[in-house]
């Protein structure tokens, strides 16, 4: 039997990178997912390429009437959940001195608040013993330089793992980080930089990396199948580092 067989999804940003790869992976092994996106062309090129087990909910996570919605929906069309795996985040990157109170304001309200009121809107739905997953980032954890509002959302959100655990334990509910290394996805060219300081950022990482190279989104879905299936069933409150060994070494 698959290790999702039965069992409802909901992924994030689930039309591009790692969620994409995420909701692949899911629907293989069984499951029906919900993804969710900001562009519907985007959306429906992933429905397309994922095939049957998949639906699309267009939405923006920081707005809450675009949660709302998409809880309606899910408690409408499923009437349950049992993976959340809030992957969707971003944000602007630079220096200290360059970043202006929008830049904040974008990556606060995505990375922070939007993941706080994914959860949060879709808690009445997540069945006792469900799994919560949620997209941290080994920036969290590690000095980057332009990184610093984006580490500090990304660090908040391992700290949801420890609270939420506490929260949800009389529910048996499972909150785990999910943190990859340097994955082969867009988010830096989406977040402003330009092709030059993403090749030179990356030049400059891959040599640290003890595996010599950098991840691929389903390897993150591989990690993020095991934080929602029965295999982890007794693995909670954990940032699994998913990065080559970069800052374990």
């Amino acid at each position: 039997m698959s290790k999702l067989t039965g069992k409802v999804a909901v992924i994030t940003g689930g039309s591009t990178g790692m969620g994409l790869a995420t909701a692949k992976l899911f629907v293989a092994e069984g499951a029906r997912v919900v993804i969710t996106g900001r562009s519907q062309t985007s959306l429906d090129s992933a429905v397309a390429e994922i095939g049957p087990g998949v639906e699309a909910v267009q939405g923006d996570i920081a707005k809450l009437e675009d949660l709302d919605r998409l809880s309606v929906h899910v408690a409408k069309t499923y009437g349950r959940v049992d993976i959340v795996f809030a992957n969707a985040g971003g944000g602007t990157f630079g220096p200290i001195g360059a970043v202006t109170e929008a830049d904040f304001d974008r990556t606060v309200d995505t990375n922070l608040k939007g993941t706080f009121f994914t959860v949060q809107k879709l808690l009445p739905l997540i069945a006792d013993g469900g799994s919560i997953i949620l997209n941290s980032s080994i920036a969290g954890a590690k000095g980057l330089p332009d990184f610093s509002v984006y580490s500090a959302t990304k660090a908040a959100l391992r700290s949801f793992a420890r609270t939420w655990t506490t929260d949800l334990k009389s529910r048996r509910i499972r909150v785990n980080a999910l943190a990859p290394g340097q994955i082969d996805t867009d988010i830096m060219r989406t977040a402003g930089l330009t092709q030059e300081q993403v090749d030179g950022f990356i030049a400059q990482v891959v040599p640290q990396i003890p595996l010599g190279r950098m991840g691929r989104s389903d390897e993150i879905a591989k990690v993020a199948l095991f934080l929602g299936a029965d295999d982890s069933s007794y693995v909670t409150g954990v940032e699994l580092t998913v990065d080559g060994g970069w800052i374990q070494v």
